[in-house]
C-alpha cells in the first residue's frame, strides 16, 4: 500500500486522477491561441493584482486632474477621458469573460454528457449483475424477500423514457 493509499486514495484512484490531470493539460495544449489569451486575461482580470493596478491608476489619474500632484499640469479635469477608457475597457473585458464562459460551458457539457455516458454504463452493469445474482440465489435455494424490488432492479431502464419523463414534469 502506497503512502497516497493509507490515505484512502487507492492506486486505481490515483491512476485516474492522473489521467484527468493529463487530459487538461493536453485540453490546454490544443486550446487556440485566442482562448488561452482570452483565459489569461479573464485570470488576471479576475485577481486582487487587478484590483489593486485599477486602485492606484484611478487615483493616480484623480489626484494629477484635481490638481493635487504639483508641477503635472490636469489633461482630465472633467474626468470623460476616464469615463471613456473605463468603457471602452469594460466592454473588451466583458467580451473576454464571455469568450472564456462560452468555452468552458463547453467542457462542462463535454463533462455531464460523459458522466450520464457513465451513468447507463452503471446501470446497465448493476442490472446484468442483479441477474447474475439472482440466479446464484436461485441455484442456491435462497428465497428473495421482496420479489417485486429485485424485479425491479433487474429491468433495464430506458435512457430516453426517463429524459422525456423529466421534460413532461417539468413543463
Amino acid at each position: 500500500m502506497t503512502e497516497r493509499s493509507a490515505f484512502g486514495l487507492t492506486d486505481t484512484l490515483e491512476q485516474n486522477i492522473e489521467a484527468l490531470a493529463a487530459r487538461r493539460r493536453a485540453e490546454r495544449g490544443r486550446a487556440s491561441l485566442q482562448a488561452r489569451v482570452a483565459d489569461r486575461i479573464t485570470r488576471f482580470t479576475g485577481s486582487m493584482a487587478f484590483v489593486y493596478l485599477h486602485l492606484a491608476l484611478v487615483a493616480g489619474w484623480v489626484a494629477i486632474n484635481i490638481g493635487a500632484v504639483p508641477g503635472v499640469a490636469p489633461f482630465d479635469d472633467t474626468f470623460v477621458i476616464l469615463a471613456t477608457l473605463a468603457s471602452v475597457e469594460a466592454i473588451f473585458l466583458s467580451t473576454f469573460v464571455l469568450i472564456s464562459q462560452n468555452r468552458m460551458q463547453a467542457d462542462a457539457d463535454r463533462r455531464a454528457d460523459l458522466d450520464l455516458h457513465i451513468s447507463l454504463l452503471t446501470e446497465h452493469e448493476l442490472t446484468k449483475l442483479a441477474g447474475v445474482v439472482r440466479e446464484i440465489a436461485d441455484r442456491l435455494g435462497v428465497e428473495a424477500q421482496r420479489a417485486a424490488d429485485v424485479r425491479e432492479i433487474e429491468t433495464n431502464i430506458d435512457p430516453e423514457q426517463v429524459l422525456d419523463e423529466i421534460e413532461r414534469q417539468a413543463d
